[in-house]
This record gives C-alpha cells, structure tokens and sequence, in this order.
C-alpha cells in the first residue's frame, strides 16, 4: 500500500517546528518529482532566504566529508542549527546515492539540531545533483541557519556550486601529485575560501605557496573580496574554527556590500530560467509524430522556408 502523504501545508509547519521525517519526506518529494512539488515551493517561499548556503567542493580525496563533519561540529558548539545535502554518485542499477548518510557523519546522527541527507547525482554534471536547488530551499524555509552543500567529488570544469551557494569553499591537499593542477581552471576562479586540508602531510608549504601565486593573478577590484588561504587537519578539528571564522567574515563583507543579494537573485534567476527550459523540453518531447512539425520540417527540407523561421513558428504555437 502507497505511502499517505500529509497535506503540504502540514509537513511544512512539522519542517518549520524541527521535525526531520517531515524535512525529509519534503525534500523526497522534490527528489521524485511529485505532482505537488509546485504547491510545496509556494508554501515554503515565505520562509525561506535566511540560510547562509556554504558550498564545499574538490577533487576526490580531500576530505570533503570529514571537513564537512567538522564544520558541522564547529557551528553546533555555537548553537546553529545546520543542514547537510551531501551529494554522491549515482547506482548504476538503482539511480540513488552509492554513499548514504549512515556512512557518513556518525557524529550527528542522533543530534535534532542537525539534518542530513544523501542526494544522488543522477549522471547530473557539475558535483550536484538537479534537484539541489530546491532541496536547499526546504532546509531553508525549515530553518536551518547553515546549509553545507558537499558535491560528488569534481575536477576543472565542474563548478556548479558556485551559482547555487553564497560561499563556496575549494578544499586541496596535498601529496595528490600536482595540487594545483587538480584544481585550476574554473575551481580557482570560483572559490571564496581555500582550504588545504591533511596540512600535517608533507608538501602543504608547496601546495599554499602555488595557490597564491595563482590567486594573485586574478584581477579584482580593490573593493573586492580576497579569498583566503587556510590549513586545517579535519581529521583531529585542527584549523576548523578559523574556517568558520573565515565563512562568517565574509557572510559580513557580503551583506555589508550588496553582494549577497546580487548572488541570491543570480540564484533566482538560474533557477526560474531552468525550470521554463525544463517545461519547454517537456512540451517539445510532445511534438514528435506532431503534423504542425513534420509540416515545417518538410518545408526546411525543400527550402521553402528557413529553420529560424520554422523555429519562431513552432515556438509561438507552443
């Protein structure tokens, strides 16, 4: 017999009082798809905007997790209440995560103060998986004060995260060969804070000296944020306190400069922008055997008209 749902306006108010089955049933259903999904995003809309998004992203080996353990740690010995969406690789045979929250962060497992979810990539480019957006904005409108995004583990061009957090956080280790080269291009241009986590391993002095003089090339405005260079051991919570301290300055600089807002209705905008494409693809996945497309299709074919033309009239038809 089929799950009962409760009435959207319920689990809501269960999210908003603490309740983590009702959390976690809400981002369940933007995980599926549900018919309910867009009554569910009006009725967190009022609630949501006041979590402060931290994006923790690098190449496999890092750290990820037991830095993202630590972190949580760190902002629940000052009383935040912090969400966890972990994102991992897919199943090849069941589509969902390979690395669930009972690997993970045992440490929390029983503290009401945390939630955490594993969130399965799906063979979604960029370190996240598509429905991160929205499951953010449940732990949001839940009251989280923190949300830690943890991508799949991502190499030069998977840089998802910094559109979807208002920091995001690279971290590097060292004595996984080139350091650097593990984590240029689009990584370094992203980031707000790095993080050189293992610092107790030989070679970190390598790895901090090559990210400055990386960093130092970028070109910025004087009034513009400088994305600092930490070490920590994650492993023993060594360092992981000025890492907070670091996210928090720059939560200040953001607010104070407008920068904050800027990437929130950046956010907004992706946001909004994939979800009319994702109904349009939906509306065009219809017109295949469609007469009014075999008809133009025929005409561009004999060049009676053009494809932009033919384009402009499908799309008006739509």
């Amino acid at each position: 017999m089929p799950r009962r749902t409760p009435p959207v306006a319920e689990l809501v108010e269960r999210a908003r009082a603490g309740e983590s089955r009702a959390v976690a049933r809400l981002i369940s259903l933007v995980e599926d798809e549900s018919p309910l999904l867009r009554e569910v995003m009006a009725a967190l809309a009022p609630h949501a905007g006041q979590a402060h998004i931290v994006g923790i992203t690098g190449s496999p080996g890092v750290g990820k997790s037991t830095s993202t353990s630590a972190l949580v740690s760190a902002y629940r010995a000052t009383g935040k209440r912090v969400g966890v969406l972990a994102v991992d690789p897919s199943s090849p045979f069941s589509g969902g995560a390979l690395l669930g929250d009972r690997v993970r962060m045992q440490d929390h497992a029983t503290d009401s103060g945390v939630f955490i979810r594993s969130m399965a990539s799906r063979g979604h480019l960029g370190g996240l998986a598509w429905s991160t957006p929205q499951a953010l904005r449940v732990l949001d409108a839940a009251g989280f004060d923190v949300v830690l995004v943890e991508t799949v583990g991502v190499g030069q061009s998977e840089v998802e995260i910094a559109g979807m957090a208002d920091t995001t956080l690279i971290l590097l280790a060292p004595g996984m060969g080139d350091g650097i080269q593990a984590a240029k291009a689009g990584i370094l241009e992203v980031g707000d804070i790095y993080v050189v986590n293992k610092a107790d391993r030989d070679g970190v002095q390598n790895v901090t000296r090559d990210l400055r003089a990386m960093l130092a090339l970028a070109e910025r405005d004087a009034d513009a944020w400088t994305p600092p260079i930490l070490k920590t051991v994650a492993s023993r919570n060594e360092g992981v306190d000025e890492v907070v301290a670091a996210i928090e300055d720059r939560l200040v600089w953001m607010r104070a400069s407008g920068v904050l807002a800027e990437r929130r209705r950046s956010r907004a905008r992706d946001e909004i922008e994939a979800i009319a494409m994702t109904a349009l693809r939906s509306r065009f996945a219809h017109l295949h055997g469609d007469a009014r497309l075999d008809v133009l299709a025929a005409k561009v074919a004999t060049g009676a008209t053009d494809p932009y033309t033919a384009a402009d009239e499908l799309i008006s038809a739509l």
